[in-house]
């Protein structure tokens, strides 16, 4: 019995492991048994409580999603897809309708889209599509590591992809990507997948304006998608990643090969199938085919390609029920295309293209686009026509005006003087000049040499002065939006051609008239735009453009200010010196260019003086205009008796009748004054512009009274790389003497 109460003490100390004796200052000492058992215990209970919150409770959340949740049907999407946008001008007043090429397609069933298609668009989109059941946790995985190192690829299966059109939300919230989750996994368990990925293929945007494969089919190949074959195929489902850049042949081309590697490694065709497939040349361009009471076709591209950059993407486009307002003046529209009409009315050359920009400096807003005819004959049948509005062209002496930008940048002024002579050599090289009247004498202002455009004085001036750089840095501080950065246009400064606006150098009218505006509105350059607001159809605004203004040619807006005010100085008497005319009541300010063209085998003797681009590009203190006349390419473009046409001769008319058609009716209004840059001397006396009339070529239009012809461009390219002189040319007394190089010669055209 004595052993009795020893053993039962003996358990009662053993049995709690948390039953410590305490230290000296009262705290528990634990054994190193005790220690671990409570260790694990901690463990233990915050793995419950991982489990609970990562595991157990999205699980049922999940699960109370799932049974919320609804899969919109196809029929239900391509509804919500074929809404009409509605287009307004500035006014508010009615444009017209862009109405969805697709708008009336009709959901084709399994049996419809062949196997080709499917198997296309499952490998590049969703490799694991026919085993996953809506998402793929590998790609989640991959997505997440992409996110967070900075990388490039998302995890959307087919179904999250349909699902995420479907719903036409793209936010990049986890409440969006849960329900995405819930919706896809469901739609999983609900349908096979031969109607899943029908309904993808019926509702996905391919380009062209094409939701579904049915339309896309008919809009690239002109077929059903029954006889798609897997090359055509491939490139179908290549552009679903971006269907914004259908038209760009590289990418085209990329995404096809893309496609057909993918379908390779999926053991969807052959790699002999691969080495033989073609690529499937699209059918030209439709879309612009005009319709009853629709907007111009070349506005609603451009109109798509602002808000592409503004986060409503082409796939969202005809979603929304958008009404768009543009900045599109009605009254400017009408000149613009009746200008731009009249103008080739009664020319005997077939090949005479023209565009017409009106840009406001005071907004940035576009007034007037009128970029061709958007539907065109080729061989008897409808094309769409190329906007030529937006296609860089050699911009030839209405160069210039950024060639004296860069001069004024340094701290010179309209009274620095170059060696104007005719037939100056540099590095070999001869540059000629117009002819007489557009030479100048050995000690030529750089203002006299704007108004006769005296191409020597501003070949010597960026060559030796202002150098290539700054003069596109200048043209670029203006609005000019080269390809480096996105835009369409080129300036190339790897020779001296820029200074006369040839060689690779070629800029658009739209940016023409767009870096014309920062000069009429003081040094003020603000980013052109065609919209001005876009609502939804719940009338709330989905994008409002902005006005802001900074300023263009020094961080100083006084000083650019004050450098705009020089530039318009010097071309003010362009106008009068090209035998174009201002609307009563107002000032203009303006720069003619013509392109030489160049000659080739087989064509006739007229075409070694004939020219290829002509420009008119001018301003009022309230709007700039770009007018443009030209060939496709290096065509030699002749008026009656093959004569030669200038930038004055077609263009120039062109520009002067829209701002007298636009203008009519609205206040006169003047230049504001600066200080000049360098100093004052006083402007070419009257005489003296008269004398140089009588050297211009005789012009065919007989509205401007006689044509005075420039020259710039490329016309003394020849070809020759240009390296630096160090000869200073602030002032020349002697013109130096070589022998002559071949070159494209300046016509006089001012």
């Amino acid at each position: 019995m004595s052993g009795g109460p020893e053993l039962m003490t003996h358990h009662a100390y053993e049995e709690p492991v948390d039953d410590v004796r305490p230290d000296e200052d009262g705290k528990p000492v634990l054994t190193p048994e005790q220690r671990k058992k409570r260790r694990w215990k901690i463990i233990r209970r915050v793995a419950y409580a991982f489990v609970g919150v990562f595991f157990v409770l999205p699980a049922i959340a999940f699960v109370i999603t799932y049974f919320l949740v609804d899969v919109p049907s196809p029929t239900e999407v391509a509804q919500s897809q074929s809404q009409a946008v509605t287009y307004l001008y500035a006014d508010g007043s009615p444009m017209g309708k862009d109405v969805p090429r697709g708008g009336n397609r009709v959901l084709l069933t399994p049996e419809q889209i062949p196997d080709v298609m499917k198997h296309a668009a499952i490998a590049t989109e969703d490799d694991s599509f026919e085993t996953n059941s809506g998402f793929d946790v590998g790609g989640l995985m991959r997505a997440v590591y992409n996110q967070a190192t900075g990388g490039t690829g998302g995890g959307s299966t087919i179904s999250q992809q349909y699902i995420k059109k479907a719903t036409d939300n793209d936010a990049p919230t986890l409440t969006r990507k849960w329900t995405e989750l819930a919706k896809s996994f469901k739609m999983n368990q609900t349908y096979e997948k031969k109607d899943i990925i029908t309904a993808y293929l019926n509702i996905i945007y391919f380009g062209r304006g094409a939701y579904g494969v049915g339309a896309a089919s008919q809009a690239f190949f002109h077929k059903d998608a029954k006889d798609l074959t897997f090359s055509e195929a491939a490139l179908l489902a290549g552009l679903i990643q971006q269907p914004g850049r259908s038209e760009n042949p590289k990418v085209a081309n990329d995404r096809w090969n893309t496609a057909l590697d993918r379908m390779v490694k999926n053991n969807y065709i052959t790699a002999a199938d691969r080495a033989a497939a073609q690529f499937p040349t699209p059918i030209p361009l439709e879309d612009s085919k005009q319709q009853a009471g629709a907007p111009p076709a070349f506005v609603v591209q451009q109109v798509k390609d602002e808000l592409a950059a503004h986060d409503i993407p082409e796939d969202r486009y005809y979603s929304g029920g958008f009404v768009v307002q543009t900045t599109i003046d009605p009254k400017a529209q009408e000149a613009a295309e009746k200008a731009a009409t009249e103008a080739l009315e009664n020319q005997v050359d077939d090949n005479l293209l023209d565009a017409l920009v009106a840009v406001d400096p005071k907004t940035g807003g576009v007034l007037a686009y009128y970029g061709g005819k958007p539907i065109v004959q080729v061989n008897g049948q409808d094309q769409a026509g190329r906007d030529w509005a937006n296609t860089p062209q050699n911009p030839g002496s209405s160069m210039k005006p950024f060639d004296l930008t860069a001069l004024l940048k340094m701290g010179k002024g309209l009274d620095t003087t170059y060696d104007g002579s005719n037939n100056r050599t540099f590095d070999g090289r001869v540059v000629r000049n117009a002819g007489p009247g557009s030479t100048c004498s050995q000690q030529c202002t750089v203002s006299e040499a704007m108004m006769r455009s005296a191409n020597t004085v501003f070949y010597d001036m960026v060559l030796n002065d202002t150098k290539q750089g700054p003069v596109k840095e200048a043209a670029k501080e203006a609005g000019v939006k080269v390809k480096e950065d996105g835009g369409q246009s080129i300036i190339s400064t790897k020779d001296n051609n820029i200074s006369l606006g040839g060689g690779e150098t070629q800029i658009t009218p739209l940016d023409m008239a767009s870096a014309y505006a920062t000069f009429a509105a003081n040094g003020e350059q603000r980013q052109r735009h065609f919209v001005l607001k876009v609502t939804n159809g719940q009338n709330e605004v989905a994008y409002e453009a902005s006005t802001d203004a900074k300023a263009a040619f020094d961080s100083d807006s006084d000083k650019s200010r004050q450098i705009a005010g020089n530039v318009t100085e010097a071309l003010k008497p362009v106008v009068d010196f090209s035998h174009l005319k201002c609307p009563n009541g107002h000032e203009c300010a303006g720069k003619t260019g013509t392109q030489q063209h160049t000659k080739v085998a087989g064509e006739p003797s007229w075409a070694a003086n004939a020219n290829s681009q002509t420009w008119m590009v001018g301003y009022t203190p309230s709007v700039s205009v770009a007018a443009w006349v030209g060939g496709d390419g290096n065509k030699p473009l002749h008026g009656k008796n093959n004569s030669p046409i200038y930038g004055s001769t077609i263009a120039g008319p062109m520009w002067q009748k829209f701002l007298s058609l636009y203008l009519t009716g609205k206040p006169g209004e003047r230049f504001d004054k600066v200080d000049r840059i360098g100093g004052e001397v006083p402007p070419p006396a009257t005489s003296d512009v008269a004398t140089t009339t009588d050297a211009t070529p005789t012009g065919e239009n007989q509205d401007n009274g006689g044509d005075q012809g420039d020259n710039g461009g490329n016309n003394d390219d020849n070809g020759h790389n240009q390296s630096s002189s160090k000869e200073s040319t602030s002032k020349h007394t002697k013109t130096p003497t070589s022998k002559e190089t071949p070159t494209n010669s300046d016509e006089p055209d001012n």
